[in-house]
């Protein structure tokens, strides 16, 4: 659980020590409950806290303003690092190497000759990202010879090496990022030195494109965490002298170029619904994927929809509504006489019948646009390169877009269950742990974020508030303390003191909740909200993620039964550690393969692909050679 503003800084959820008896009235507990979690209450109840004061509200006491609020993360202007120019004076006195780099690899250009075309580097200006131009600079001191030149001709590491970089686009990639201009064959040159200092000039362009061309398809080609501080990765360190050194002596230069993308089927299917897509053409008819329409409203798009629902009426449907589709087929009013049509499509695909076309009700008529589709994978394709290159087997894996968490297996998912996830304002974090604990009948650990913002306002004329609603409040040594006893009004985004909630039906995690310990103090849990799975939109929470099948997911990681978390549950608060090593992916795709390598399309419900599309086009904007 936590709570998440819409500014710069990440407040960790605290872990809140403390016991509360079973038996403390619950009435207030339920109250607060609902109203931190279940949203839609018309009255308030006792336990519904207030807004926030006013801001011209006098400060409190000890200098805390009265609507002083705990703020998550934000999201930040990507700007990429700008390349360097290299310099390569540093290789005019490099030591000759004692003997040839493997016996594989015998050019003719070595020593001595290496040296006299680096004298053609004098002048030269290529640039590069930082760390490329150190690692290159770093090889070639170390190793002053040919990678690509034999002779006084390109070799055939040179000619796989461009190949691979020319089909960048089948990974998603930019193949104009890895052009390299390749000097043209001369048997006889009219100027040996001019050819010589062509020839070593595309030595290094190539290995300085190669280098960006690893680095970019093991790590991609922004740093999230730059992104916003909703992601949270850690490096994925590359030894890029180590590249150049085993493409030395290699001469299977595509494989070991292709083996440094993630090696994954998810990547592979991905890749493989790239190429359809590039291979297709462009939907018939392509509807505002965004579209909020409610009866009565009018929008140019409505037409299009209409086509595509006569084109597919069954029989049953063409009869029923086959005569008001034919005369409104034209129409730009959302008429009432079309809200049944609209109702019975909805619920025919499955969806609330509720007559509001919105974005789901789009995709499901029209279906996502190629454009759309192409951003969607490409932009997965980069979000893998984040994560480690083998997933790991057994796994979790969530994905907050599709609001779904599943346990897989040696291939198979072996479980999958409806989740809901943060809300826009309560994002949930990006990353990936390891599961260690299951609690059973957990106490809920308040969040700072949630007494400073949801809490306080009321404490501060109300502070025995807490005593009443079965919450316990403990100082910093651990020590239980009346709420009654705080002066609330002396605190502002600092508060010294704990807030946690006792096990009981009223308990925001439920029965249960699934520890992988991170920064964001995310976790998974069981909720008493059971009816907001019945939603499609499940963007819902304070940023933790509840489980419609928590017994499955904790029976799943524990390698046991249901009938044994049955068990454990009759017997109170307890934990029981995960002795597997188990990886969770708290993932965002909105575009993500099933088991059948089928890639599935969903909503973009933070808006976060066109902040990734920001940041790649930053990158893009710094590497383009008119930059």
């Amino acid at each position: 659980m936590k709570f998440l503003g819409n500014k710069a800084t990440v407040m960790p959820l605290v872990a809140i020590s403390a016991t509360l008896a079973f038996g403390v009235p619950q009435a207030g507990a339920q109250g607060l409950f609902e109203m931190l979690f279940g949203g839609g209450i018309k009255h308030a109840p006792q336990g519904e806290f207030p807004p926030p004061p006013p801001k011209n509200k006098p400060k409190a006491p000890g200098g805390s303003g009265g609507g002083v609020r705990i703020s998550g993360p934000s999201y930040y202007t990507y700007k990429a690092d700008r390349l360097v120019r290299i310099d390569f004076s540093a290789l005019a006195t490099a030591p000759q190497p004692a003997t040839p780099q493997d016996a594989a690899f015998v050019p003719s250009v070595t020593g001595a000759a290496f040296r006299d075309a680096v004298a053609g580097l004098s002048d030269y200006e290529l640039y590069a990202e930082p760390d490329v131009a150190k690692a290159l600079i770093a090889y070639y001191s170390a190793n002053p010879d040919f990678i690509w030149v034999t002779g006084t001709s390109l070799n055939s590491r040179a000619q796989d090496a461009v190949r691979v970089l020319g089909e960048a686009s089948s990974y998603g990639l930019t193949p104009a990022d890895y052009t390299v201009e390749v000097p043209a064959a001369s048997a006889s040159p009219a100027d040996a030195n001019a050819q010589l200092k062509e020839l070593v000039r595309f030595e290094m362009a190539l290995s300085a494109r190669v280098l960006r061309y690893a680095h970019d398809a093991q790590n991609g080609r922004v740093e999230p965490n730059r992104m916003t501080g909703y992601y949270d990765f850690p490096a994925k360190p590359i030894d890029l002298v180590g590249v150049l050194k085993t493409l030395a002596h290699t001469q299977e230069v595509r494989t070991y170029l292709e083996s440094r993308h993630p090696q994954n089927a998810e990547y592979q299917a991905l890749r493989v619904e790239l190429e359809s897509l590039q291979a297709s053409a462009e939907n018939e008819i392509v509807v505002d994927p965004k579209l909020l329409l409610k009866p009565g409203e009018t929008s140019p798009e409505l037409p299009k929809l209409l086509t595509l629902i006569a084109r597919n009426l069954d029989d049953e449907m063409g009869g029923a509504y086959g005569e008001v589709l034919s005369r409104l087929a034209t129409s730009q009013v959302y008429d009432p006489e079309l809200v049944p049509i609209i109702k019975a499509v909805q619920q025919k695909a499955g969806m609330k019948g509720d007559g509001v076309i919105g974005p789901r009700t789009v995709a499901t008529l029209a279906g996502t646009s190629k454009a759309d589709k192409l951003l969607k994978v490409e932009v997965a394709l980069e979000e893998l390169r984040w994560l480690p290159s083998d997933l790991g087997s057994p796994r979790v894996f969530i994905n907050q877009p599709a609001f779904t968490a599943s346990y897989i297996d040696n291939g198979e998912e072996k479980l999958k269950t409806r989740v809901v996830v943060g809300r826009t304002t309560n994002q949930t974090a990006f990353f990936y742990d390891q599961i260690k604990q299951v609690d059973f009948h957990p106490y809920w650990g308040v969040p700072q974020s949630i007494i400073v913002n949801e809490m306080l306002p009321r404490l501060r004329n109300d502070p025995g508030y807490l005593d009443r609603a079965g919450y316990e409040v403990t100082d910093s040594r651990g020590k239980r303390i009346p709420s009654s006893a705080v002066n609330w009004g002396a605190y502002g985004a600092n508060i010294p003191y704990s807030v946690r909630q006792q096990p009981s039906e009223a308990n925001a995690l439920g029965e249960l909740k699934i520890l992988f310990p991170n920064k964001h103090a995310i976790y998974m849990h069981d909720t008493p909200q059971k009816s907001f799975f019945k939603q499609d939109m499940r963007a819902l929470s304070h940023g933790c993620v509840r489980l419609q099948d928590p017994r499955g997911m904790a029976a799943a990681v524990l390698g046991t039964s249901v009938d044994y978390i049955a068990e454990k549950l009759k017997h109170g608060h307890s934990t029981e550690d995960v002795t597997r090593k188990i990886p969770v992916y708290v993932a965002y795709f909105t575009a993500w393969p099933d088991m059948s390598g089928k890639v599935e399309y969903f909503g973009d419900v933070y808006d976060r692909d066109s902040r990734l599309k920001q940041a790649l086009d930053a990158t893009e904007a710094v590497r383009s050679p008119s930059s």
